[in-house]
C-alpha cells in the first residue's frame, strides 16, 4: 500500500541541530492533541524533543479542529482555496481505505453530528430527535468528499471533516517514522492511550502495557497486562467519555455514522492490536464501538490479522469479554 511521507528535507531541518549527549534512555512527556504524550527512545544520544515538538505543531497545522486557523477547520469552513498538505492528503486516503473496509463505519465527515450532540469542540450539549438525525445525516458520508489537485472538495459546503478518531494513532505514526529514520531500533510512544512500540525496553523485555478494567475507576486496577513490542493499539470505549441526559439516557461518545444517533451499548471498550499503523487501529476502535460486539465478531472473523478485546456487559448483566489476541490472555 503507497504512503505520501513528509518531504526529506522538511525531516532534515527538525533534527539538524539536536543536541548530543552520550547515549542514554530518552523520556519525553508532554501535551498534544487535547490530551498527554509520552514517548520513550532507549539507547540514544540526541535528545529529539525538538524535533517531536515541530512535528506536533504541523500536525496541528494541518488537521486540528480544535485550530481555528489550522488547515482542516479552515475547510470546515468552506474555504476552497487550502492546498492540502500531505499529512491531510495521507489521512484522507487513510481514512477512505478504512471506510471501505468497515462497510462505513468509520467515517471521519460525522463530524456535525458529534458537535450536534455535545462531544465536539463547539460542545453544543443537544439531545438530537429524529428529524435533527435525520437533517443531519444529510451531510454524512465520505462518498461526499473527494480531491482534486491538492484541494479538498465538498459536495456539501456543511459537510464537517473530524479526524479526531484516528488522529492521535496517525500522529504517533508520523513520529514513529522520525524515529525510524533516526535508526532508533527501541521505542515506545503513547498519546492519549493510543501507543505503539519497536523492538523492546530494558533489558531486552518486551514493551508491556494493561487494560484497564472499565466498571473500575482505580487505575491500578488492570483488566489485563499484554506485550506490545512491534505492535500498535488502540482503546475506544464509553466508560469515559460520555454524558447524561436530563433523563437518564446515556450518551456515548461513539456516533454510529450508520444511523447518526449515539445510543446505549453494552459494549464497554474495544482494543485493537496489530502490527500495522497505529491510525488504522485507532480508527477501527472507533469503527467496532459503532458496530457491536457481534458484528465485529465477524468483522474478526474475516480478517484475522487484526486482533481486538472487547469487553462488554452480557445478558446476564455480567462482566464478559472477548479476544482473538493470544499473548498475554
Amino acid at each position: 500500500m503507497k504512503r505520501f511521507f513528509l518531504v526529506p528535507f522538511l525531516l532534515a531541518v527538525l533534527f539538524a541541530c539536536e543536541s548530543k549527549p552520550k547515549a542514554t534512555n530518552l523520556t519525553l512527556t508532554g501535551n498534544v492533541f487535547g490530551t498527554t504524550y509520552k514517548i520513550v527512545c532507549q539507547n540514544t544520544t540526541v535528545n529529539y524533543q525538538k524535533s517531536i515538538d515541530s512535528l506536533f505543531y504541523l500536525f496541528n497545522r494541518s488537521i486540528s479542529t480544535y485550530l481555528p486557523s489550522s488547515d482542516i477547520s479552515l475547510i470546515n469552513k468552506g474555504d476552497t482555496s487550502v492546498v492540502a498538505d500531505v499529512i491531510l492528503l495521507e489521512l484522507l486516503k487513510k481514512s477512505k481505505e478504512i471506510h471501505i473496509k468497515t462497510d462505513g463505519y468509520f467515517d471521519p465527515t460525522v463530524g456535525n453530528l458529534v458537535n450536534a450532540w455535545g462531544f465536539g469542540p463547539k460542545n453544543e450539549k443537544r439531545n438530537l430527535d429524529t428529524l435533527e438525525v435525520q437533517k443531519q445525516m444529510k451531510l454524512v458520508g465520505f462518498d461526499k468528499i473527494q480531491v482534486v489537485n491538492h484541494k479538498v472538495i465538498k459536495k456539501d459546503p456543511g459537510i464537517y471533516l473530524d479526524f479526531n478518531s484516528i488522529g492521535k494513532g496517525f500522529g504517533i505514526d508520523v513520529v514513529a517514522r522520525f524515529l525510524d529514520q533516526q535508526q532508533i531500533a527501541n521505542y515506545m510512544i503513547e498519546i492519549g492511550g493510543e501507543i505503539r512500540a519497536k523492538g523492546v525496553k530494558k533489558k531486552d523485555k518486551p514493551w508491556r502495557v494493561q487494560l484497564q478494567n472499565p466498571v473500575i475507576t482505580d487505575v491500578n486496577d488492570a483488566f489485563t497486562i499484554i506485550n506490545l513490542s512491534n505492535n500498535s493499539m488502540a482503546t475506544s470505549g464509553n466508560y469515559r467519555k460520555f454524558r447524561i441526559a436530563e433523563n437518564g439516557q446515556k450518551y456515548v461518545h461513539t456516533i454510529n455514522p450508520k444511523t447518526g444517533f449515539a445510543t446505549e451499548s453494552n459494549l464497554l471498550s474495544v482494543s485493537v492490536i496489530a502490527a500495522i499503523d497505529c491510525a488504522d487501529v485507532d480508527a477501527y476502535a472507533t469503527a467496532f464501538m459503532a458496530m457491536g460486539v457481534e458484528k465485529t465478531k465477524l468483522f474478526l472473523e474475516k480478517h484475522t490479522e487484526i486482533k481486538a478485546i472487547l469487553i462488554y456487559i452480557d445478558a446476564q448483566q455480567n462482566l464478559a469479554s472477548y479476544s482473538n489476541y493470544d499473548d498475554g490472555l
